[in-house]
């Protein structure tokens, strides 16, 4: 093994990752199949770190590995993935604008069954198949959300 190489316990230090998460990404084909050594260990360039930093960094401004696959992707074919990742950000950003709009919506809608409570508590003197608080509420034909 030369200098310039990691086994797979040093690569997962040093990237701050476990061993399990880099056989993963190995098997879906996110990190590229490495070498192995005479004793039949895995052997690491040093420039496996750095991308297991790309990724952990990636996934922590939401992108999913199939979308951090296909950045890869275009980094290693020689291309140059930033148009990509503006398009996925653009994207990503709509996304959750949607959610907020749709959080702010039901927030709205959990608030006004609480008003609606009235002090009637868990009695049952009002009538429905499971729970009247929730069978008289009325909402918009919107997609629920979950």
């Amino acid at each position: 093994m030369d200098s310039h190489q990691l086994f797979i316990g040093a690569l997962a230090k040093r990237a701050g990752v476990n061993t399990t998460t880099i056989r993963y990404y190995e098997t879906i084909g996110l990190l590229p199949q490495t070498q192995r050594g005479e004793n039949r260990y895995r052997l690491y360039s040093k420039e496996t770190v750095e991308l297991l930093q790309f990724i952990a960094k990636a996934k922590r401004l939401g992108f999913t590995l199939s979308e951090i696959k296909e950045i890869v992707g275009i980094a290693q074919q020689g291309g140059q993935p930033c148009v990509h990742v503006r398009t996925l950000v653009e994207e990503k950003l709509a996304d959750l604008d949607q959610m907020l709009t749709d959080l702010i919506a039901l927030r709205k809608r959990l608030k006004r069954l609480l008003m609606g409570w009235k002090g009637q508590g868990t009695r049952r003197s009002v009538k429905g198949v499971v729970c009247p608080h929730i069978e008289g509420q009325s909402f918009p034909s919107a997609t629920p959300i979950g």
